[in-house]
């Protein structure tokens, strides 16, 4: 199977709604997750960074995997988040992942403690053994502080379960490029750069912003896979300042839960600390931007 079979195109990386009391919010988790795949995402991915998954734990993140995946069906693939600098933690996450239903995992690098390539190697591949589910394996060095080196992704891609790279170096060329020296299909884990990585072979999106404009992300990958540059530069153009107003903040998560919220599709924008609401001109910006596309009235 390819990587668009598996993982799907259009991966919004979901937020995890939850209610005014911080607890879990899955009604609300499968409103959204139907909205979004009725809005052209045919993926979509729960625990990743902006579904807070750094404070939502083992029995929370199974919930969501279920029903998500009774909210979309066959419609969508579901991605699950099995990332942690405790590998023997990450590994629990993946097992408890494939146990609840999950078609395939994003595993991130490991964090803060900086482990050698040999080491993240190793970590990568001790999480891909423990199921049997495929693997998008997350290379953001500007979160974790530690890169996936070129000898570290030819290592990691002669796993079997290891499919395809979710990329957010800032480096379209070089991350498409990886991709193919080492037979691992590329997905834009940046926004902004979608466009980019896209036009240089790149498979699909890791979306943030495609909770408040899947249909505009939609219509980009499928003008590319159909030579349509000019369609995708036209879609890429209008999407350009709600990406802006959303990841402009450095505040992504927190942004896109509102956005989720100002479209109707969760039942509040509450946040677990430390991430903390967006400020009234933060708010009023996206506002204005949904507002422009006729998202909002």
């Amino acid at each position: 199977m390819s990587a668009r079979e598996i993982f799907g195109t259009v991966i919004p990386a979901m937020v995890t709604p939850f209610h005014e009391d911080g607890s879990l919010d899955l009604d609300s988790a499968q409103r959204l997750a139907t909205a979004l795949v009725d809005g052209g995402c045919d993926g979509i991915l729960v625990s990743g960074t902006t579904g807070e998954s750094p404070t939502t734990h083992g029995p929370e993140k199974a919930d969501l995997v279920r029903a998500v995946r009774e909210a979309v069906g066959g419609r969508a693939k579901v991605m699950a988040g099995a990332g942690s600098n405790d590998t023997a933690h990450a590994v629990r996450m993946a097992q408890a992942a494939a146990e609840a239903g999950a078609d395939s995992l994003l595993v991130v690098s490991p964090y803060y403690n900086r482990p050698s390539q040999d080491g993240v190697a190793a970590h990568i591949e001790t999480i891909a053994s423990s199921t049997d589910l495929p693997v998008m394996v997350y290379d953001i060095p500007g979160r974790t502080g530690v890169a996936i080196g070129p000898a570290c992704s030819a290592r990691i891609a002669k796993h079997p379960n290891i499919v395809a790279f979710k990329d957010a170096t800032g480096d379209p060329i070089g991350g498409t490029r990886r991709g193919r020296e080492v037979g691992m299909e590329v997905y834009s884990g940046d926004d902004g750069a979608t466009l980019a990585f896209l036009a240089h072979g790149g498979v699909g999106i890791v979306s943030v912003c495609g909770h408040a404009i899947p249909e505009i992300y939609r219509e980009i990958v499928d003008a590319v896979a159909a030579s349509d540059l000019a369609t995708a530069l036209a879609a890429h153009n209008r999407a350009e300042r709600v990406v802006e107003a959303i990841m402009g903040t450095g505040q992504g998560a927190v942004m896109a839960k509102l956005a989720a919220y100002l479209l109707g599709h969760i039942e509040t924008p509450t946040l677990r600390l430390p991430l903390v609401p967006a400020p009234d001109e933060w708010r009023e910006n996206l506002v204005t931007e949904l507002r422009a596309l006729g998202k909002l009235a």
